[in-house]
């Protein structure tokens, strides 16, 4: 997979990764291509960190996958085009937005793709119909390549299980990896995965696709997978298998924050929701994000989600933990967090609907 980095309110795949000590997202282009031909007339970066281009093919011989971003050599125009897109206003732009994405997935010379597109008050596009529009583009992008494209549209108007942060998402993953994952987050995952099956033909029907996902997870296949990934991308074998133990101090590896701060319920009732697009833009002005492109990001900052849709609480009870260092979260800040949190009476009608994430599937044509 070539991924990219977070800008703006937006994660990155890259920036998560990175923050487990060790882990290396930067390859050279025959490093990814396994069974390829260089020409040899032409640069294979090997003067790039990472591993070296046999060691490489031989992880996805064996291990079969890896996580990396753009270089100089590697879809280098989508590297230059995704750092100028938050300069320009062209962050919405569709055609860029497809040609970002479907390029890398091109670059990867896949079969098949499923594609996760999101929408609601954390996502780029607010509606169903907008980002379906999206979805309908990448699809037809991805098909004229020769790639079997299908969709899943998804919806973030809260956060995404309990996390939100990078070392603090690596670790409620990697919780997810040993069975412990949030039901809305499993859902995504199975969905996406079993549809990928279903796809290259490696399960009968969606259905079955997400019965293998789930055994997969909940059998710790994925996790020795991912354990692999981890050390065949530089981490030291040691860390991956701490982070990957059954009962383990997540932070004798990762970043820890130096501060946490508990905020309190201001009423008795019910949790409606959480605005997922409040709590990313005060969590990247304290640093867990970036305003624009090579900015650094601290890995320990992020919030815990202590309460759920659905929630009976009471008035002073804990419902989000920040994890912060410098900067601290300020007054307004904190009373911006603290009106994302909608809580109604017993009697509130949406607090009793809790919606699933994966609002419609887009089968490829």
């Amino acid at each position: 997979m070539i991924s990219g980095r977070g800008l703006a309110h937006t994660g990155g795949t890259l920036d998560k990764l990175e923050s487990i000590p060790g882990f290396s997202v930067q390859q050279s282009a025959d490093q990814v291509k396994e069974n390829q031909t260089v020409p040899p007339d032409v640069k294979t970066g090997s003067d790039q960190p990472g591993v070296s281009c046999l060691q490489i093919r031989t992880i996805l011989a064996s291990v079969g996958c890896c996580i990396v971003g753009q270089t100089e050599m590697l879809v280098p125009a989508d590297r230059v085009l995704y750092a100028l897109r938050d300069a320009t206003s062209t962050v919405d732009s569709l055609p860029l937005i497809t040609g970002s994405i479907i390029s890398k997935k091109g670059a990867e010379s896949l079969t098949a793709l499923v594609l996760d597109v999101k929408f609601g008050r954390a996502a780029l596009y607010k509606d169903l119909q907008s980002a379906k529009q999206l979805a309908q583009l990448l699809m037809e992008a991805g098909n004229s390549l020769g790639i079997r494209t299908g969709a899943v549209l998804s919806r973030m108007d809260g956060t995404i299980g309990r996390c939100v942060g990078n070392s603090l998402e690596v670790i409620e993953s990697l919780e997810t990896l040993k069975g412990n994952g949030p039901d809305d987050l499993m859902e995504l995952v199975t969905t996406l995965g079993g549809m990928l099956l279903e796809m290259t033909n490696l399960a009968p029907g969606l259905s079955e696709g997400r019965k293998q996902i789930y055994e997969a997870v909940i059998g710790g296949a994925a996790l020795s997978k991912f354990e692999a990934m981890m050390t065949s991308q530089g981490v030291a074998n040691q860390t991956a298998r701490t982070l990957c133990s059954t009962h383990t101090d997540y932070y004798s590896v990762l970043r820890k924050s130096d501060h946490q701060l508990e905020l309190k319920t201001l009423t008795d009732g019910v949790v409606v929701s959480v605005d997922g697009l409040v709590l990313a833009q005060v969590l990247q002005k304290l640093g867990a994000g970036r305003s624009k492109a090579g900015e650094p990001i601290n890995h320990s900052v992020g919030a815990e989600l202590l309460v759920s849709p659905g929630q009976t609480v009471q008035k002073g009870v804990s419902w989000l933990r920040i994890h912060f260092e410098d900067p601290a979260p300020g007054p307004d800040q904190i009373n911006l967090l603290q009106k994302s949190l909608t809580v109604g009476n017993n009697n509130h009608r949406e607090a009793e609907h809790v919606c699933t994430l994966v609002a419609e599937i887009l089968q490829p044509q």
